[in-house]
């Protein structure tokens, strides 16, 4: 008789720890409940302090398996802590389409971008005690023209040893074509993993995760499909956590992160895992 597969090992990442303490709160509740294996922090984030910090690590503790990473924030509504940034919005980041615009117009300063991420790199060490485990953009940035190299520069120089997201999925070609966003992540992607592996930086070897947010969505149907096919060492992007006046302000993804949260805690996330023989390793 032949023995059972060994589970697929996959990296289960909630995106914004620091955007609202809501969001953190949720956060954290699923690392203690071993339903996440990974967390990206916004060290521009609104909910920040060392409390939230502290909070973190605690948790991370209770659950070994938990990354930490950098989640690089370069667009509005959040603001630059490097003087002379270029380009903005009044005193803002552009938002996130601007930015997509200029950078595939190359229009960007690419070493204004490194200075930027170096600093936001720095601000992780220092409220970490070492470097992030790895390192992602919100509204996935990183991936953009012009923005990758100063990001592929900046985690060179300062955690040679985190590896980095690129958002392209190991879908075929046709499955790729019904999700515009997605294909446009796999665009990107395919530059930012030949610039990453020139740099000796690791990716990981899949993504997922990118849906419609503002429609309500069956987020656990989505999930099937998403670690469907992922391969050992894939990613799966979430973003889960709890609406508060903070977060409001800040993000139109509001209440989609409680229906997330809710999914991720329930027992039928837990039969998925299982059914599909996955593990968050």
């Amino acid at each position: 008789m032949n023995a059972a597969a060994a589970p697929r090992r996959i990296w289960l990442c909630a995106d914004d720890y620091g955007i609202s303490p809501g969001v953190n709160r949720g956060i954290r509740d699923l690392i203690e409940r071993g339903r996440l294996n990974a967390t990206s922090v916004m060290m521009l984030g609104a909910a920040i302090d060392r409390g939230e910090i502290e909070a973190l690590q605690a948790a991370a503790k209770q659950s070994p398996r938990c990354a930490i990473g950098l989640h690089v924030t370069l667009t509005a509504p959040f603001r630059p802590v490097t003087m002379h940034f270029r380009p903005l919005d009044g005193d803002m980041f552009l938002s996130f389409p601007k930015l997509l615009r200029a950078s595939l117009a190359r229009r960007l300063d690419n070493e204004i971008f490194r200075a930027e991420i170096a600093t936001q790199l720095a601000a992780f060490a220092r409220a970490f005690g070492r470097a992030p485990d790895f390192v992602d953009g919100h509204q996935h940035a990183q991936l953009y023209p012009q923005v990758r190299d100063g990001f592929i520069d900046a985690v060179r120089e300062a955690a040679p040893k985190a590896w980095v997201r690129q958002g392209g999925r190991n879908l075929p070609l046709a499955s790729r074509l019904a999700s515009p966003k997605a294909l446009l992540l796999d665009v990107l992607s395919a530059q930012f993993r030949k610039r990453a592996g020139a740099a000796g930086l690791a990716v990981n070897p899949a993504f997922a995760g990118a849906y419609d947010f503002t429609r309500k969505a069956d987020f656990g149907e989505l999930m099937r499909t998403f670690i469907a096919g992922l391969p050992e060492g894939g990613l799966v992007m979430c973003h889960p956590g709890f609406v508060d006046d903070v977060l409001r302000g800040l993000d139109p993804m509001t209440d989609v992160r409680e229906r997330e949260h809710a999914f991720l805690a329930g027992e039928a996330f837990a039969r998925l895992l299982a059914e599909s023989n996955v593990t968050l390793g």
